[in-house]
């Protein structure tokens, strides 16, 4: 009887060793989110990152190229952009990534007259990579533009647009940036109306941008 009960409590430990100290443990299955920097915020970014944008301001007309009035304009926009290949000029100070933009802007001239402008373009834009929150950008952009702006300076209501601006995001997090700029629009139908002296405005835009 001795050794049954002590091949009973020898299978009994087996047993309970078995249980608090398993042979095998289950994988983790955290997996991490892409991030979409090459390293720390503002040290470029990763091609696969995309960008959504709204912003909005206001601004003069410029009496310049042959315009006769200053048309006062106050514009707002949305974007949608995707980053264009990896980080370019590594070790150079211009160090950055290129990005393309889809832009629908709207507004409305408040002097000399009320009309209404509608437009697309699609943009070029480099982000300077510095290596801080602060990520300074220069964009270019030209596209079409419908809008009630007539004479003296336009003559129709087709008009095409040409754009170009600087600027500086600053994020206050990984993904979310407040940004400034100062854009020139250009409206003008290349004489497909006339006449076609052009508008010309310097606006100042204020936004919100999401990138992911």
């Amino acid at each position: 009887m001795g050794v049954c009960l002590l091949a009973a409590l020898s299978a009994s430990s087996a047993v309970t060793s078995a249980v608090s100290s398993p042979t095998n443990t289950a994988p983790s299955l955290s997996l991490g989110k892409p991030g979409i920097w090459k390293g720390e915020v503002g040290a470029g970014f990763l091609p696969s990152t995309r960008h959504v944008s709204l912003v909005g301001g206001a601004g003069p007309g410029l009496q310049v190229f042959g315009t006769r009035e200053k048309h006062d304009l106050a514009l707002a926009s949305l974007s949608y952009g995707r980053m264009w290949g990896d980080v370019k000029g590594k070790g150079h100070w211009w160090r950055g990534n290129c990005e393309w933009r889809a832009e629908l802007f709207g507004g409305e001239q408040f002097e000399p007259t009320d009309d209404l402008l509608v437009g697309i373009a699609p943009h070029v834009r480099y982000n300077f990579a510095t290596g801080s929150r602060l990520v300074p950008f220069a964009d270019l952009g030209a596209g079409v533009t419908g809008t009630s702006i007539g004479p003296p300076d336009l003559g129709g209501r087709f008009q095409f647009n040409l754009q170009a601006g600087v600027g500086l995001n600053y994020f206050l997090n990984n993904n979310l940036a407040l940004s400034l700029e100062s854009r020139f629009l250009h409206l003008s139908s290349a004489r497909i109306s006339t006449p076609n002296l052009g508008v010309n405005s310097c606006l100042f835009l204020a936004g919100v941008n999401w990138f992911f």
